[in-house]
């Protein structure tokens, strides 16, 4: 176990899916107490377990373990019910930190914030950038939101699973953060979906187009991750779903219009990831956006 004295801190861990799973791995090897929630998939939850984690049995009991909470999950519902909800976080009636690492409503964030810290319960956000594989090796980009006393207290156990992290402002401004960075590489998403099937149209093949743009100015992580789809048809190469990005661009659209702000790219990019959830692709991964923009203009993608 580390010898850092702030591995004293025991950890909570609620969401170990695709990014959880590695999070609460490294918090582990970081040499911290870690229990976690009980998981309809039991095979990440059993992994821990046999790492030396702990398991609770709801919310409550899970708060009454721990001192800080880690919640990576879906969104703002699932994160109010987790807090709120019948023998949720809140009920175990202590003092506790929250960090919320999953991609939720800035405007929500902010609002559960205020409740909580009339009951001695600190929110504060954390919403992560990269992928699932990063997640598993500790190079996670964090930015985090919160007052600076207690964004010095969490720094330590996020080091333990990033290899970068923003201080953004106050409680909220890290979803906000996180939902303009995903505005930002969703865009690229239907970009690129759509110039590949205007290059298709003009027989240009995906290959080529990956010559031209790889290596280039224009060229980035997440082209990569995407283009290793395209190319190689790894459907793990970005598995982050399609439902998950309408979520994600469905918040943008709230935090536009409650701003009053006009959003006429945003709003069109949200269009792209709706049109394939209209289509049933919900479940697929944002990559194969391409196939879907490809096959709703008359043209199969190319086999890999």
């Amino acid at each position: 176990m580390s010898n850092n004295p702030n591995t004293s801190e025991r950890i909570g861990f609620i969401g170990v899916g695709l990014m959880g799973h590695g999070i609460a791995k490294n918090i582990l090897e970081a040499g911290y107490p870690l229990t976690v929630l009980a998981n309809r998939n039991r095979v990440p939850v059993e992994d821990l377990l046999a790492r030396g984690a702990a398991e609770a049995s709801s919310a409550k009991a899970l708060a009454q373990a721990v001192d800080i909470v880690f919640l990576c999950v879906t969104g703002s519902p699932q994160v109010v019910s987790i807090i709120n909800g019948e023998n949720g976080l809140a009920a175990a009636g202590k003092k506790l930190l929250i960090v919320d690492c999953s991609t939720s409503d800035p405007s929500v964030t902010t609002a559960l914030a205020g409740e909580l810290a009339g009951r001695e319960i600190t929110l504060i956000d954390a919403p992560l950038s990269r992928t699932p594989k990063d997640a598993w090796a500790g190079t996670l980009d964090v930015m985090i939101g919160g007052a600076d006393d207690v964004v010095a207290r969490v720094r330590p156990i996020i080091e333990s699973f990033s290899q970068r992290m923003v201080h953004t402002g106050p409680t909220g401004t890290g979803h906000t953060m996180k939902l303009l960075n995903n505005f930002i590489s969703l865009g690229y998403g239907a970009l690129y979906s759509e110039a590949l099937m205007l290059g298709a149209k003009a027989g240009l093949r995906a290959d080529i187009f990956d010559q031209v743009i790889r290596g280039g100015r224009m060229d980035c992580p997440f082209y990569q991750t995407f283009f290793k789809y395209v190319i190689e048809r790894d459907r793990d190469a970005h598995k982050f779903t399609l439902n998950n990005a309408l979520k994600d661009l469905t918040y943008l659209s709230a935090f536009a219009i409650n701003a009053g702000a006009a959003n006429p790219v945003s709003a069109a990019v949200r269009n792209s990831y709706a049109l394939a959830i209209g289509a049933g692709r919900g479940d697929d991964y944002v990559p194969m956006l391409s196939d879907i923009v490809a096959a709703l203009n008359g043209i199969q993608p190319e086999p890999g």
